[in-house]
């Protein structure tokens, strides 16, 4: 069976969004509905951050060479940050649009049925590409593409809740329609935000403390090893490295302390999927061997 690649997920979302932001777009400015309006330009975002994640994982998938010496794995970090940018600068504008709407007064239309079918099949349609690209980032155990799911699945409750203003609005409760439009901004920023802050996280070598101190406890655990004094962890891209540095008997030979550092480095890529553990060996001269 052929392997299915990650910008497959980025496809399938960047076409299922640009068909949505331009059904929501248009529908929104003539069905006289702020809240679909706001949604499609969501959508629009939505479009530039899966370009950016596809440009990201495709030049992730370069070789190193002379001047990437651990490869080029931190561009799906890069594109995500340009991204979070874009989805800001576009959230601020949606809910300034909504905001002046809220306070300005009663609407003169209100949003036509059609609006609310629009929303309907719209969270259908995102429900499915989540399903989709969360089954597939599993598959080719992509972060990029798990975090696009999780998008996806906002983006669905997001058309449910513009459904609910539409069906306020048909009930003269003209304030709810310019109210989702406002709480979709805030979404919109929120998720800009949030990648914001988790791909700066990691591109300053930020690492989970919690799982530092587990791995110390596993490797201290292993026989041979006496103690730890360090353990050290970076994200690059979706790889996990990880620097070690042991302490063993004084008295091992050169092939014996090897023997415990292959056995560390094995541990890690079995119950971490750690592939590139760097362990430093220190003598103990406090402790002998038996």
């Amino acid at each position: 069976m052929k392997r299915m690649k990650p910008e497959l997920g980025a496809w399938v979302s960047i076409a299922s969004y640009i068909s949505l932001a331009i059904i929501k777009l248009i529908i929104g400015y003539t069905a006289h509905s702020d809240g679909v309006t706001a949604d499609g330009w969501n959508n629009f975002s939505d479009i530039i951050s899966s370009v950016a994640i596809l440009i990201g994982i495709k030049i992730a998938q370069k070789p190193r060479d002379h001047n990437h010496p651990y490869g080029h794995s931190r561009a799906e970090n890069i594109s995500s940050l340009i991204a979070a940018f874009i989805m800001m600068s576009i959230g601020l504008d949606v809910v300034g649009k909504g905001g002046l709407s809220l306070f300005h007064g009663e609407r003169e239309a209100t949003p036509q049925p059609i609006a609310a079918w629009v929303g309907v099949f719209s969270a259908a349609v995102m429900l499915g590409v989540y399903w989709f690209n969360k089954r597939l980032s599993e598959r080719v155990n992509s972060q990029a593409l798990a975090a696009a799911a999780k998008d996806h699945l906002s983006d669905a409750l997001v058309s449910i809740g513009t459904v609910v203003g539409i069906g306020g609005a048909q009930w003269q409760v003209w304030w709810l329609d310019p109210l989702v439009a406002f709480l979709i901004g805030m979404i919109i920023c929120k998720a800009a935000w949030h990648i914001f802050f988790e791909t700066s996280h990691l591109l300053t070598d930020g690492f989970d403390e919690r799982a530092l101190t587990r791995y110390e406890r596993e490797i201290a655990a292993i026989d041979g090893v006496k103690r730890v004094s360090d353990v050290k962890a970076r994200m690059v891209g979706n790889q996990i490295i990880l620097d070690v540095t042991i302490h063993v008997a004084a008295d091992l030979t050169v092939a014996e302390s090897h023997e415990i550092a292959d056995e560390v480095e094995k541990m890690m890529k079995q119950q971490h999927h750690i592939e590139t553990t760097h362990v430093h060996i220190e003598p103990d001269e406090s402790l002998n061997r038996s």
